[in-house]
């Protein structure tokens, strides 16, 4: 226990096992630009079903009860590759799980893409959200791994950028393409990262987890550069290591375990709440709540894509910069004003004249201010924080817990939100309000800053908390 404590207080020693300089190398960029295409499809996944739906309604003869299920389907499978997505990535590894979630993903858009059926439909969105559920894991405990702790957190909040950029184009794409072949752009990304994949190396932590070292200095040197000294990461990671091997064999109890209260409270709780503030029930019927509002919703929609994308970017230069908790705390604060904007709108209609006049433009104003502010770091950071938080002996349960609780809360939400909706349009969203500031509590006491940190010193630095 002594040396436990021992090694881990040299980890939160700043000046001890120093990674190689934070060099953006080629392989860095090329490693981020295949993981990123998972998550481009991802975006592509969740935002098609907004443009998708009247014209899937109409061809298939589908109720709002059969397109809510349809639409819902997708966080169903993501719950199921949640709950596999530790054991894989730590079986099989990181690149490898990248490689086969996005079999899933194509397996699932032939399937829509084909659909003769609402079962066609629910098949291949729940197999789309299997490979969502890997991907969400997986992406962002990669790209940590990876990168040096300098840009780790700008790199990683990349990938959740191109999440945005996947919304984005869907609803872009979704005014000039029909639902079949809207699906079918949606495969192009997929493509992408399985090709990819054979050309990025395997994460240097999981190969040290499994005991390949000579393996583990390959894959360094390649991601810092031929010249870059990588012996004190190397040295670091295997110092970490080597503590972690004289515990006992985790296993999932393990995590309920006090040690790892905080980081499991900090986890679960930031994406619970995201999805209770009603992230993907906006995102996923956005056009039907333009309609309710009078709005034209392709308008509205690309209105909606094109802003983002500068958020979503802001997000990945601030990252590194001002830090995790600032730009939770400030973008949540902002989802919160907006969705107390749209409630206000739908409140309006209905009533006097004069007020019923604003519901559009108050519920489109609503909309884009959160859509802006989710892009701009609440959507992306808290995937960051869970890639940072979890030691690599419980990172496979850790995250795959963390990643499941984002699918069922957004599960749950996503059903519910068409029939909350019509029974009353203005206080589900005073709800996602109330939610919002519930997020900006929760980050002041609780979320810790990583900025800056090494996984080591930060998953220390939890542990010793206990």
């Amino acid at each position: 226990m002594q040396e436990r404590e021992g090694v881990e207080e040299g980890l939160l020693d700043g000046n001890n096992g120093e990674s190689a300089a934070s060099e953006i190398t080629f392989v860095v960029v090329l490693c981020t630009i295949v993981a990123a295409s998972g998550s481009l499809a991802y975006g592509f996944s969740v935002g098609y079903s907004s443009p998708a739906q009247f014209g899937i309604m109409d061809d298939l003869s589908l109720s709002i009860a059969q397109y809510s299920a349809f639409g819902s389907m997708l966080t169903f499978g993501g719950m199921i590759g949640a709950l596999i997505s530790g054991r894989i990535a730590e079986t099989i590894g990181r690149r490898l799980t990248m490689w086969l979630l996005e079999i899933f993903f194509i397996v699932g858009s032939v399937l829509i893409i084909f659909a003769k059926n609402i079962w066609w439909l629910n098949i291949g969105r729940l197999l789309m959200g299997i490979g969502a559920g890997l991907h969400c894991y997986v992406a962002p405990i990669y790209m940590a791994e990876i990168t040096p702790k300098d840009i780790r957190g700008g790199f990683t909040a990349g990938i959740t950028f191109t999440v945005s950029i996947g919304f984005s184009l869907m609803f872009f794409f979704g005014n000039f393409f029909a639902w079949r072949n809207l699906a079918l752009v949606g495969t192009i990304p997929s493509f992408i990262q399985v090709v990819g994949t054979f050309f990025i190396p395997e994460s240097p932590r999981w190969l040290a987890k499994t005991g390949r070292w000579k393996e583990v200095e390959g894959a360094l040197q390649r991601l810092r550069g031929k010249n870059a000294d990588v012996s004190s990461e190397v040295s670091e990671i295997k110092e970490y290591m080597e503590t972690l091997e004289k515990l006992p064999q985790s296993r999932f109890l393990d995590l309920f375990n006090r040690k790892y209260a905080h980081s499991l409270i900090v986890g679960v709780g930031l994406m619970v709440l995201v999805q209770l503030g009603g992230t993907d029930a906006i995102y996923s019927y956005t056009s039907s709540i333009f309609e309710a509002a009078g709005s034209s919703s392709s308008i509205a929609s690309t209105v909606m894509a094109a802003l983002q994308l500068p958020a979503a970017a802001l997000s990945v230069a601030l990252m590194d910069k001002i830090g995790r908790r600032l730009i939770l705390m400030i973008t949540a604060t902002r989802t919160g004003l907006g969705c107390l904007i749209v409630g206000l709108g739908f409140a309006f209609k209905g009533g006097y004249e004069e007020l019923e006049q604003l519901t559009a433009a108050l519920v489109l104003i609503g909309i884009l201010v959160f859509a802006v502010s989710f892009s701009a770091g609440l959507g992306g950071t808290p995937w960051v924080i869970m890639s940072e938080i979890f030691p690599v002996n419980i990172k496979g349960t850790g995250g795959s817990l963390v990643t499941f609780s984002n699918w069922f809360s957004s599960w749950m939400v996503t059903y519910a939100f068409n029939f909350v909706f019509q029974w009353s349009s203005a206080g589900v969203f005073f709800v996602f309000a109330c939610v919002s500031a519930i997020i900006v509590i929760f980050v002041a006491k609780l979320v810790p800053e990583t900025k800056g940190r090494t996984l080591e010193q930060i998953q220390a630095s939890m542990t010793l908390l206990q």
